[in-house]
């Protein structure tokens, strides 16, 4: 890796595709997650390629990925029985005037590993399926509010979530009204919620799970409350679903929701996405009933082949070769580690992993126990020079030993580097330009 004895890596190729970038695509990538602010100044290595857990940027550095994909690369880049499958439908067309058989193939498959849903139907992204899931239950119950869990980071690009986000500009109030609350894990505060909008609220729309654990009973108690209130319960499953379980955190709490949406994990790259739910409520947007039609999901490209296929093959790897299982025995691994590595470090009550072992992210917390995104940027900065990509560390199935053991070496090296910060007091001198920014922020 090109770097001095300071550690410091140089980027000089990705520095001028970044400036292409930004001068031809609104923020420099078309996934504000992706962008360049998300990293350190003049650290943000553009991808030439990858394989399995590597990824390799244009001016020739490898990294250990973590995050692949934003979560959706779960068996590694360029899985040989994903490829096999897309390139198998490749030759035989990807877009047709009448619907595919590969598109029955799916559907079953689907089905058949969440027995929890009844019906289901493809898109190319998670946004279009958590919004005709919202529309869908506006449609079913006559009202006009959405209740979202406020403790849940995001759901959909859609207006009726980012209204509700700091990045809230050009979507009418009247708009954001429609949005309401709850917060994750207090049934008491959801139920005076639901009453204070007696008969106004569609539906309510979470992640199952997250960081934490759902409390004992929590799950069960929104199923009742939902039932009781007459609104519909919708998980969102784009991030557990299949690393919680094959099934979903459906499949594993033993809760079934009435309509739940998948993506990320189920095309291990390639564009595909689910809702899910019960047949009484998905048929609403068939054709094989007498109420007013709605609008489901209609995507020229929702059911490409190629897109399908690679589904179909995650589905199988998932089931036949027990992925959910080995991405919590690499997480537990992971976590072990680093954890260790940051307590021999001093920075124990600083460096925080979190979360279940096959969805790990981490804190960075100053030296009052604030969260800190100077901090974050000189941990950041560490981790890159020391060959590791990690804006989280959720791991893929195709992480290696030997790539949880460097990954946790370059993470001490690093640990040690924010102790004299801490130390210091002061993380400024190690960070060699702006901190790193969140996501959701009103001003560029």
């Amino acid at each position: 890796m090109d770097t001095e004895d300071t550690g410091e890596l140089f980027l000089p190729r990705s520095r001028r595709a970044n400036e292409r970038l930004h001068a031809m695509i609104p923020g420099g990538a078309h996934t504000y997650a992706k962008g360049d602010d998300q990293y350190p100044d003049n650290l943000a290595p553009v991808i030439s390629h990858g394989k399995g857990a590597h990824v390799w940027d244009i001016d020739g550095n490898r990294y250990i990925e973590y995050g692949s994909g934003l979560r959706s690369v779960s068996l590694g880049h360029a899985h040989p029985r994903v490829i096999e499958a897309v390139r198998r439908e490749l030759d035989r067309g990807s877009n047709f005037v009448r619907p595919s058989i590969v598109e029955v193939e799916a559907a079953e498959r689907f089905l058949a590993t969440v027995p929890t849903a009844e019906m289901v139907k493809f898109a190319k992204n998670g946004s279009d399926a958590t919004t005709a899931a919202v529309r869908l239950a506006r449609a079913a119950t006559g009202r006009p509010r959405v209740a979202i869990c406020a403790d849940h980071p995001f759901f959909s690009v859609d207006d009726w979530f980012i209204g509700t986000t700091p990045m809230s500009a050009g979507i009418p109030a009247a708009t954001n009204e429609l949005t309401v609350s709850f917060p994750y894990g207090d049934l008491a505060a959801t139920e005076e919620l639901l009453t204070r909008y007696q008969d106004e609220v569609a539906c309510l729309i979470l992640e199952p799970a997250s960081h934490t654990e759902p409390p004992p009973g929590y799950l069960a108690g929104l199923r009742e409350l939902a039932d009781r209130h007459g609104c519909v319960l919708i998980f969102d499953e784009m991030i557990t679903g299949f690393r919680w379980s094959e099934a979903g955190a459906q499949g594993l709490y033993g809760v079934v929701p009435d309509l739940s949406t998948f993506g990320k994990a189920l095309g291990n790259g390639f564009a595909v996405s689910a809702l899910a739910g019960r047949r009484d409520l998905m048929e609403r947007g068939g054709l094989r009933h007498s109420g007013d039609r709605v609008f489901l999901l209609s995507t020229t490209h929702g059911a490409e082949t190629h897109s399908l296929a690679a589904a179909m093959a995650v589905l199988t790897t998932y089931v036949e070769e027990g992925v959910t299982a080995r991405l919590h025995a690499l997480g537990e691994r992971l976590a072990a580690g680093v954890r260790d590595a940051a307590a021999s470090t001093g920075v124990g009550d600083h460096l925080v992993v979190r979360g279940r072992a096959s969805n790990l992210v981490f804190a960075t917390l100053d030296e009052n126990g604030q969260p800190s995104q100077q901090y974050r940027t000189l941990f950041l900065r560490r981790l890159l020079a020391g060959g590791v990509l990690a804006p989280s560390f959720v791991v893929s199935s195709a992480l290696g030993d030997a790539d949880i053991d460097h990954t946790v070496e370059v993470v001490a090296q690093a640990c040690a580097v924010y102790r004299k910060a801490l130390d210091a007091a002061d993380p400024t001198p190690w960070l060699a330009g702006r901190p790193v920014k969140p996501v959701f922020r009103r001003l560029a």
